[in-house]
């Protein structure tokens, strides 16, 4: 009996305890319910972002307020969406049908683009003169062409050239062209030549006469010219602040920059360019002809070639030399006409005036270096490779660069258009004052026969 006894009590004891522990369970639970329904706000994690929401949980009315408009919006969304598929549907739709007509016009397109073409260009050109002088206007065209005319030249009117950048100076266009019609051209040499560095190049044609020189006399007789000064009365000296020969020779030993500071001393320094071969840097005139049969280097091209004397080096070796240069504080075009060689006054950015394939040598020294950005320089050595004939040399005569350019930028550069090396000198820059990085090299080159 005592041992049933004691079985009831602990069953009594476990099965009181097991109450009190629901108790507590529904009472923390209860506590925990109040506290979720009395905060003043939950959180929800929306695309990443935690976003503080405040609902009143405890109020059903309000929660199905709120439930009604999220379902409201999402409605909205839904049609949104559903009206920017078919939207892209009909896009799709146009798209094939453009498609569709564009390859059934393709059989057509380039007699269309010949036939408006020209209708375009002129109405181009009307509009960028809009507001320039008529002098302007019927300097640069259009013209229309003589009956008959028209199949050979492929359009029925001719449009002058003229530099692209002239349009973007409309001001220094004007001016240039702003003149008595058959009177005297304004002295406006040094003004003329800005505009050409400027892009505008070439200038428009005008109708008015250059002023002469003063008492002007016939030339030195050739060869005597080759390396006579030329008279002071040759030319117009008004652009210039020297107003004669002798000032230019003396201006060598003044102080400041000048371009080509001792060009005009024939009798010095000049007298002896290119006359011996260093094998190093200085490269002489009768080696570099010697790298060709006798007598088939006869016509070439001098890029900045300064008053003329590589010119007159060539000319002495019956070599016709063609020579660019620029006024640039002296009147170097005059003084090499003067000396009876062949001026051109370009500036290095202009495509070159010449055939492909048609000269024999193309020379330039100091012109052609690193002041040049590269990709201008690139287009201007592949315009000289253009111009040379199969086996035309590129003589590029002391150029200039940092030596870490010479590896990395320009020889690369020369390789990937194509020239051969028949020479290459480098070395560094020995003028006082530069630096150890500041170096010149000088190339011989050819252009490939194939």
């Amino acid at each position: 009996m005592g041992s049933e006894a004691d079985q009831d009590f602990v069953k009594k004891r476990v099965h009181n305890k097991l109450k009190l522990k629901m108790l507590l369970l529904v009472i923390l639970t209860n506590l925990l319910t109040i506290y979720i329904f009395t905060g003043p706000s939950f959180s929800l994690k929306l695309n990443g972002h935690t976003n503080q929401v405040a609902l009143p949980l405890w109020n059903s009315t309000a929660l199905l307020n709120e439930l009604n408009s999220t379902k409201i919006e999402l409605a909205a969304s839904h049609a949104i969406v559903v009206e920017l598929q078919q939207q892209l549907k009909s896009t799709n739709l146009l798209v094939q049908a453009l498609l569709i007509e564009l390859t059934r016009e393709h059989e057509h397109s380039t007699e269309k683009v010949k036939s408006i073409l020209p209708g375009v260009i002129s109405r181009l050109t009307d509009d960028l003169t809009i507001g320039l002088p008529d002098e302007v206007k019927l300097a640069i065209g259009p013209h229309k062409l003589p009956l008959g005319y028209s199949p050979r030249m492929g359009s029925d009117e001719v449009i002058a050239p003229v530099g692209g950048g002239c349009f973007k100076f409309q001001d220094e266009l004007m001016k240039y062209m702003t003149y008595e019609i058959g009177g005297e051209c304004p002295v406006d040499d040094v003004f003329a030549q800005r505009l050409m560095l400027k892009g505008c190049e070439p200038l428009p044609r005008r109708r008015c006469k250059p002023k002469s020189p003063a008492n002007y006399a016939d030339p030195t007789r050739f060869p005597e010219s080759l390396w006579a000064r030329p008279a002071d009365t040759s030319i117009v000296w008004e652009p210039y602040t020297c107003k004669s020969y002798q000032c230019l020779i003396d201006r060598k030993k003044a102080p400041g920059y000048f371009d080509c500071k001792n060009c005009f001393d024939l009798q010095g320094r000049e007298r002896s360019r290119w006359l011996f071969d260093s094998g190093k840097l200085d490269y002489g005139i009768d080696q570099v002809l010697r790298t060709k049969p006798p007598g088939t280097i006869r016509i070439g091209l001098d890029i900045g070639g300064g008053s003329g004397t590589f010119a007159a080096r060539m000319r002495e070796r019956n070599v016709t030399i063609i020579t660019t240069s620029m006024n640039l504080d002296g009147p170097f075009n005059s003084f090499i006409a003067a000396r009876g060689l062949i001026p051109m006054h370009v500036t290095v950015s202009q495509r070159l005036p010449f055939f492909e394939n048609t000269l024999d040598i193309v020379h330039s020294m100091h012109v052609l270096s690193n002041w040049i950005p590269d990709a201008m320089l690139e287009f201007t050595l592949y315009d000289i490779y253009r111009v040379l004939r199969p086996g035309g040399l590129f003589w590029l005569d002391r150029f200039f660069c940092f030596r870490s350019q010479l590896n990395e930028t320009y020889a690369p550069m020369l390789d990937r258009i194509g020239f051969k090396k028949l020479r290459w000198n480098a070395g560094m820059k020995l003028d006082r004052g530069v630096k150890k990085n500041e170096w010149h090299f000088s190339a011989l080159l050819e252009k490939p026969m194939t």
